[in-house]
């Protein structure tokens, strides 16, 4: 019959009173801290949040729109609160003045519509005429700035009703107003450099002052904040044309 040999092991961080005396003694090593694991929290379940004022200003506006379709919010107190939300949200999207596209004006408009125009607002006034090539080219730059940047005023003004005599030899020309005070001027379509483009009309505008306002901002930008976005969106653009032109060649 074989000799069997018995290991007894104490509960773990225990210790004999002669293991005590050894470490006072320095003969064994300090006793090891006995190992507590952290208290077991369960995570909160998205669906168990109440939802409350604070929930609500965690969502993006996406989520905003989607919570307004889902069936599961029938909560009173949830809804009431989203609501008061929602038209907060409404009141200062009207409280800024938005435009979206080139507004005709005649020259007993321009007082109203440039010199008297809300405070803050950036005007740009192009004067043309109808059946100038030139004229043309720059409306449809500045059509596409008025849909990208609605909170700068854009209007257009048959040059004589604006300026009697104005020489035609100077279209397109474009004034650039702000609290009633002309800013800047460009005379004639080279003005926007060789290849008149949205994105290099933009660049000139903003030259000096930060005249485009897409109304995301809720302080008016910088001129280099309004550069760097103009830039953004011109790269944007090209990346869009290059992924279209790939797309169309592989089919």
């Amino acid at each position: 019959m074989g000799d069997y040999h018995f290991v007894y092991k104490d509960v773990e961080g225990a210790s004999t009173q002669w293991d005590d005396i050894q470490r006072k003694l320095g003969n064994l090593p300090p006793k090891a801290p006995v190992f507590k694991p952290d208290p077991f929290t369960p995570g909160e379940d998205e669906g168990s949040k109440s939802k409350d004022k604070d929930w609500i200003d965690e969502k993006t506006q996406e989520e905003l729109d989607d919570l307004e379709d889902d069936p599961d919010l029938n909560d009173d107190r949830f809804l009431q609160e989203y609501r008061k939300k929602r038209m907060a949200e409404m009141r200062e999207v009207a409280k800024v003045v938005r435009f979206g596209s080139v507004i005709p004006i005649s020259g007993s408009d321009f007082v109203r519509e440039v010199s008297q125009a809300p405070e803050d607002i950036w005007v740009v006034v192009l004067l043309y005429k109808d059946g100038y090539s030139g004229c043309q080219i720059l409306l449809q730059c500045l059509d596409e700035l008025a849909t990208k940047y609605p909170v700068t005023k854009f209007v257009k003004i048959i040059s004589t009703d604006c300026i009697p005599n104005y020489p035609d030899c100077n279209l397109p020309t474009v004034l650039v107003y702000h609290n009633g005070a002309l800013k800047s001027n460009y005379v004639g379509l080279h003005s926007f450099g060789r290849r008149c483009t949205p994105e290099g009309v933009a660049l000139t505008l903003c030259q000096s002052d930060p005249v485009l306002n897409d109304g995301r901002s809720k302080k008016e930008q910088s001129r280099e904040a309004v550069l760097d976005g103009v830039r953004k969106r011109f790269l944007e653009k090209v990346v869009a044309q290059h992924e279209d032109d790939d797309g169309s060649s592989s089919d």
